[in-house]
């Protein structure tokens, strides 16, 4: 259950805490004082999306936190995505200015993905938008999955069916256009006998420019290398190699007076063997006779050329043309056996149409038993809520073809009044039926595996006396099994509670000491709940007539 809710700058809510109990809750308030925005927050704590908009004006973030005490179920179900806790769960999130969020769970860190798998497995939020989605009849199959538990099968399905559209999809692919694949195999034929007539070698590109580099520029390069071997060893006069001999001749005349000289002698045998090594190699660098520079030149431009031609179609350098090449090869493979990959595709979907029918038929039998217990339960709700005479159907038949969500058509089937056949609701239900019938449903799901808190807003749109009593009742009978929280306009609901909560907005001074609007959540004492349902039972002024209303709608309460 959710035990207490922490709110910091949310719009015109500077600061709110709110102590929940088991049972049922609910708020009251005047219209725009904020109780849209508790329902907000609490949707952004469960990882709803991020609106910046929201934070209070002149503040940078926005803070939501919440403690849960959660049951045993619930714990297990935490467990399994790797959140153990034992008697308190606490999650917090922060919406910063710049549209950057946090989310924490006991503290850690999580994703938003995280957070709204846990906040699945705490609150379940039933708003005026549930009830339009009853008049969208893929929520049908949803609600009716929902009730009849069939998670696990209906994976199982799903598995089955993505791996038959792949293959479904492939053999379509394969079976495209025969002139189509003519056309196609002979340009990947060209293409790759235009690649392999170049005869290309892994990194020759590299190599060919080097060596063109050389050639352009050799008659420098022999000049600079004959100087420097001339500097080094070669010349006639002052070269390295003298001087060093030269240098060391005079410290070896001084060497049996100062010792230190021989570990000189020493460095200088190095410099000299280390000159001699370094002409070696730069003569190397020299040493090349080329027979004729201008032809080896033409010969390279000419290849480079080639690449650069065969680049411009198929992929720059030799690496991705070489690439382009294996790809076409394995295409045209593929084409060549297109033949035997069909047949064999062909065998695959046979088997697995036989596994989908399967797969499918249970999921049929599944919907229809739970269809025709969820159908009973509803209508039994149906008419504790006043709609007695309202027949309420689950009608499962069978799709056309297979799809995602196995080969059922599924749609909730009303009939109003006495008499009338059974139609889809979303044709004939009016807003007031649709509050009543998503209460219904939800009362009966939450029976079947309720989350520890449901949170019903405005539930009470577009009905009011009787029936509204018979929605609080209904709700009231709801927090035996769950914790039920719910804002209401309705005097007949709100006096039905456990706990009454008033959420007002009054206007305040900040620090600067202007007024701003500021909404507060206060728990009342019982004679204040006397007030807060006279209010609105009267409108306006409150007098004792209704005060006295109030107390023997309250009065009610033990009878329950």
């Amino acid at each position: 259950m959710l035990v207490s809710l922490h709110i910091e700058n949310v719009a015109v809510i500077r600061c709110a805490d709110m102590d929940f109990s088991r049972g049922f809750c609910v708020l009251t308030g005047e219209t725009g004082a904020g109780k849209s925005l508790l329902i907000d927050s609490i949707n952004l704590l469960m990882g709803g999306r991020v609106n910046r908009e929201i934070i209070r004006t002149g503040e940078d973030k926005a803070l939501i936190s919440a403690l849960f005490s959660p049951d045993e179920a619930t714990r297990n179900a935490l467990s399994a995505l790797g959140i153990d806790t034992e008697d308190e769960l606490m999650l917090q999130r922060t919406v910063r200015r710049d549209g950057k969020s946090e989310a924490r769970i006991n503290g850690r860190a999580v994703t938003g993905g995280m957070l709204r798998e846990v906040g699945e497995l705490l609150i379940n939020i039933h708003g005026q938008s549930d009830n339009q989605k009853l008049m969208q009849t893929a929520a049908h199959r949803v609600l009716l999955d929902d009730y009849a538990q069939n998670a696990d099968e209906l994976g199982q399905y799903s598995k089955l069916y993505d791996r038959w559209k792949t293959v479904r999809d492939e053999m379509s692919r394969l079976r495209s256009n025969v002139a189509e694949r003519l056309r196609l195999k002979e340009m990947l034929e060209f293409q790759i006998k235009d690649i392999d007539a170049a005869k290309l070698r892994p990194g020759e590109e590299e190599k060919l420019t080097e060596r063109r580099d050389k050639l352009l520029h050799l008659e420098k390069i022999n000049r600079q290398v004959s100087l420097a071997c001339r500097v080094l060893c070669d010349g006639e006069k002052a070269t390295v190699t003298t001087l060093c001999d030269r240098a060391t001749a005079a410290l070896e005349q001084i060497a049996p007076i100062i010792p230190e000289c021989d570990e000189l002698i020493e460095r200088l045998n190095s410099i000299r063997a280390e000159a001699e090594d370094i002409a070696d190699r730069v003569r190397e660098f020299g040493d090349e006779d080329v027979e004729d520079p201008t032809a080896e030149l033409d010969r390279i431009e000419g290849r480079l050329d080639l690449i650069s031609r065969l680049g411009r179609k198929y992929g720059d350098g030799v690496a991705a043309i070489l690439t382009f090449r294996d790809e076409a090869n394995a295409r045209l493979h593929e084409i060549d056996i297109a033949d035997d990959l069909i047949e064999d595709l062909a065998e695959e979907e046979k088997s697995l149409s036989k596994q989908l029918t399967a797969a499918a038929d249970e999921l049929t039998q599944l919907r229809k038993s739970a269809a025709e217990a969820m159908s009973a339960a509803v209508q039994e709700s149906l008419a504790f809520l006043d709609m007695p005479k309202v027949r309420f159907s689950v009608a499962v038949t069978p799709a056309e073809d297979f799809t995602a969500e196995g080969k059922d058509h599924v749609e909730f089937l009303i009939a109003t009044n006495q008499g009338e056949p059974l139609q889809p609701m979303t044709r004939i239900a009016s807003g007031g039926e649709l509050s009543r019938i998503m209460l219904a449903l939800r009362s009966v799901l939450n029976l079947r595996y309720g989350v520890p808190t449901t949170i019903y807003d405005e539930v009470d749109t577009g009905i009011s006396g009787r029936t509204a009593r018979k929605v609080g009742i209904k709700l009231a009978g709801l927090s035996k099994h769950t914790q039920v929280i719910c804002v209401t306009h309705s005097a007949q609901i709100a006096s039905l509670a456990d706990a009454h909560y008033v959420i007002e907005k009054q206007e305040t001074a900040d620090r600067e000491g202007t007024l701003r609007a500021e909404t507060s959540v206060h728990l009342l004492s019982e004679n204040e709940r006397v007030e807060e349902i006279a209010r609105i039972l009267s409108g306006l002024d409150v007098t004792d007539a209704q005060r006295m209303a109030a107390r023997e709608l309250m009065a009610e309460r033990s009878q329950l």
